[in-house]
């Protein structure tokens, strides 16, 4: 391995992605000054300032809003992404730089412009930003080779992990070997200079500290697999009261000013959205009523703050009595008890909706760990007795686990998930996570992931792989 040469490859790939995204902007923000020059400037701007030099700060904003609403929903991320959810993420940024903009132009006029005009902008921008992104992305697969990693593994269960890198062809990550952190340190420092990046997943602490510190004085790029204490002091304050570097970790989770904050969006968010899906929600409402003459809605005892129960509400998509006895029968791809309604309103969420009245009620917000139901917290707990810690913040609508995670992402995993929002929230890591889940509404939930299911048979029959390699 060329540690130099792999340094100067990712510099490259820095650089060229940010030419990447700056010819980007610059290609919308000229569609942009075509469209208001034309249908906009001579009718309803008589100010000729707009016309000179005015016009630069108009571009320099539209492209200011333009690119911080890509990087917000990851819109920017070729390669690292699906090549679709680049392109629903940028044309969701799209949508909203124009309404701003749209907004922005008629304050400027003194009066409401014909949105046509960035209606057809939006309309036009799509496919320009379909085309850029499918250019980029296989410009980015064609340009770099996949990284061989050497992945040092703890438990059996974290193995797992490079059977999922295996499963994503043509990322430029490739595990090309697999070890045990059984084998002691001086073997594994050994191998190391071998590779182009070292993958560190739940080994002890003494070990992968000195790996750690191995790799950052040999400017070896290096991957963790982070513990939960790691997230928690992720998340710390740094104290500076003495010539000993301190951090602070509070433990409470939301600050009293966050709290006021995200309660006074998660009212306002859902009253506009309640007023404007009550159409859609009656509609539901009637279907599930005629279908069947069931109830309308469902209920649920769920947990979310400091291990409060409330009911969680959504429109029925399954038969009456789906549930006997209470028990939790999960649903499959082709459950016989979902009705002709329910796979309708389960495909396109909208069985979700009532729960807008949850969040009106406090008993939610609309991003935050997933509500759980009662015995499923009890058997986490069990397994994983920091599952607690999720209940700092109330449960959500929508949250990290969601956007991040997979069907089948272990409780542990979205815990941490849950944690790391807990940790670093801010009210744009709020607005990110409900720009992302629009990505989400497109993908089916009963499949999504499915494909991913790793058995205990696939890590035993990577292990045994990784012990004969060591052996020849």
């Amino acid at each position: 391995m060329n540690k130099n040469k792999t340094n100067k490859t990712e510099d490259k790939k820095v650089v060229i992605r940010r030419v990447e995204q700056l010819l980007e902007l610059i290609i919308l923000a000229m569609m942009f000054l075509f469209f208001w020059r034309k249908f906009y400037s001579i009718d309803f701007f008589f100010d000729q300032q707009y016309l000179g030099r005015g016009k630069y700060v108009l571009i320099g904003l539209y492209m200011v809003i333009m690119g911080m609403s890509m990087r917000l929903d990851e819109g920017f991320r070729f390669g690292y992404r699906k090549l679709f959810d680049i392109v629903i993420l940028q044309w969701l940024a799209i949508g909203i730089t124009n309404f701003l903009t749209y907004m922005q132009l008629s304050l400027m006029a003194d009066i409401m412009l014909p949105p046509n005009t960035m209606i057809n902008l939006t309309i036009v921008e799509m496919p320009v930003c379909l085309i850029l992104s499918s250019i980029y992305t296989f410009f980015y697969h064609q340009m770099y080779v996949p990284m061989n990693m050497l992945m040092v593994y703890g438990s059996e269960n974290s193995a797992s992990l490079k059977l999922k890198f295996d499963r994503r062809p043509g990322d430029k990550y490739h595990v090309e070997k697999l070890v045990s952190s059984d084998i002691g340190k001086d073997k594994i420092l050994e191998m190391i200079p071998k590779y182009d990046a070292v993958i560190i997943s739940d080994i002890k602490a003494k070990l992968r500290n000195d790996i750690l510190k191995y790799c950052y004085a040999n400017e070896i790029r290096t991957y963790l697999t982070p513990k939960i204490s790691d997230i928690i002091t992720g998340g710390s304050e740094e104290v500076s009261l003495f010539d000993t570097p301190l951090r602070l970790v509070k433990g409470t989770g939301l600050s009293i000013l966050e709290k006021i904050v995200k309660r006074f969006f998660d009212v306002l968010l859902s009253l506009i959205a309640v007023v404007i899906l009550s159409p859609f929600m009656l509609g539901v409402a009637i279907a599930i009523k005629i279908e069947d003459g069931g109830p309308i809605f469902y209920k649920q005892l769920r947990v979310t703050i400091n291990g409060k129960t409330f009911n969680i509400l959504k429109f029925r998509s399954m038969i009456v009595d789906a549930e006997k006895n209470g028990m939790s029968i999960p649903a499959t791809e082709a459950d016989p008890r979902i009705t002709k309604v329910g796979k309708f309103i389960r495909a396109c969420r909208m069985d979700e909706l009532p729960q807008l009245f949850n969040i009106i009620k406090g008993d939610m917000s609309i991003v935050g760990p997933r509500p759980e139901r009662i015995e499923h917290v009890e058997k986490y707990k069990k397994a994983v007795p920091e599952f607690v810690c999720r209940e700092k913040v109330k449960g959500g609508l929508t949250g990290y686990a969601q956007v991040y995670g997979k069907y089948n992402t272990t409780a542990l995993d979205k815990l941490k998930l849950d944690l790391m929002y807990i940790e670093e929230y801010s009210f744009l890591l709020d607005v990110k996570i409900v720009l992302m889940t629009v990505r989400i509404l497109f993908q089916r939930e009963s499949t999504e992931g499915f494909d991913m299911v790793i058995t205990d048979e696939d890590i035993q029959r990577e292990i045994e792989i990784s012990k004969q390699d060591e052996n020849d």
